[in-house]
């Protein structure tokens, strides 16, 4: 699946650059926070996101940083102290962000790229207006296993994470949103649910995982899976074409019965951003067919823009993990923001779950 992209910088974006040529000028820092393994970094003959955009717009400097959760990203921001001017949060923890007024509105004038966007992706619940965000990547929360080690009559459903014939080799996602969404599909709940007892219902179902768990992890799922340390995880599908593409061996399935959560991570400028009209450019460059081709060639999410599939390698373009078909997505649910209640109380369930492990 790898596809060298080469990118022709088309007059849009060389007009843009006339507007930051200054000579002798410094450089803007464009402070970029993003998820880990979430952009295409020039490794495996894949293209170079960031160089690209700084040749684009060479008085600009991308300093890029990651975090592993929405929940990390929330954090980091409502503490204060730090100035990201983009940053790409998921759908519930968009509309949280707006609700807190966390981000600013965007200028569309510096974002024309934003016409390509499938209209499936705009006019969502988290951001109805089309005010703050610009879709990124689209994906879904599903099992990715060890084909040499898990016997194919046990996939299927999210039990096989509850399973104890793998005890000590399965690993669950560290993050609370995405830990309880599992226990509640299992349970038949809405993954939205606000409820104090289902919640406690949800909490009891991952206690009673902990006995089989080798760990809770995110960005080191990779090394775990990848070097079969560990044989079975639910994990985010375009991380899984990742790990797949490194370890043949692991393959990827959304339960067949069961719920199971369907995401947009959107681009967004925090309300502490320094650079509104270069994080703009920078989310305008990563929205053009070309970059966001080159871009889900190698992260291996769904792009929003589908136009860039005329970018990609066909087997990434038209594979299932990564583009399920609408039988399959019918059976997926969206997250919404939740009230600060039913955060508040799922995550103390969930470090109260987490500690019994430890």
């Amino acid at each position: 699946m790898k596809k060298v992209v080469s990118v022709i910088l088309v007059l849009a974006l060389a007009v843009g650059m006339l507007a930051f040529s200054g000579c002798g000028e410094e450089k803007t820092k464009l402070h970029v926070y993003n998820w880990g393994v979430n952009i295409a970094d020039g490794s495996d003959d894949y293209i170079d996101v960031i160089a690209e955009f700084e040749e684009a717009y060479p008085e600009i400097d991308v300093i890029y940083d990651t975090y592993e959760s929405n929940e990390a990203l929330y954090t980091r921001l409502a503490q204060g102290g730090v100035s990201y001017d983009v940053i790409i949060p998921s759908d519930y923890m968009i509309a949280r962000m707006i609700r807190e007024d966390m981000l600013l509105p965007l200028n569309f004038d510096n974002i024309p790229n934003y016409e390509l966007v499938d209209d499936t992706f705009k006019n969502q619940s988290y951001d109805p207006d089309n005010m703050y965000s610009v879709p990124y990547t689209w994906g879904t929360v599903g099992v990715i296993y060890n084909t040499k080690y898990v016997d194919e009559a046990d996939i299927g459903g999210w039990d096989l994470l509850w399973n104890d014939k793998y005890a000590g080799k399965i690993v669950m996602i560290n993050n609370s949103r995405d830990a309880f969404a599992i226990a509640e599909a299992v349970l038949g709940y809405s993954l939205n649910t606000e409820d104090p007892a289902e919640l406690e219902a949800a909490a009891d179902l991952l206690r009673e995982q902990t006995p089989i768990l080798q760990s809770y992890q995110m960005d080191d799922m990779y090394n775990l899976m990848e070097n079969e340390e560990a044989w079975i995880a639910p994990y985010y599908a375009g991380d899984a074409m990742l790990m797949m593409d490194s370890n043949p061996d692991l393959a990827f399935y959304l339960p067949e019965e069961e719920t199971f959560n369907v995401f947009i991570d959107a681009m967004c400028i925090p309300a502490s951003a320094e650079h509104k009209e270069e994080a703009e450019l920078f989310i305008n460059f990563l929205t053009s067919p070309e970059i966001s081709g080159g871009n889900m060639d190698y992260i291996g999410y769904g792009t929003p823009v589908s136009a860039a599939k005329e970018f990609m390698d066909p087997e990434m373009a038209n594979n299932p993990v990564a583009y399920p078909d609408s039988e399959t997505l019918a059976r997926g649910e969206a997250f919404v923001a939740l009230s600060d209640d039913a955060t508040a109380l799922m995550d103390n369930l969930f470090n109260e779950v987490k500690a019994g492990l430890n």
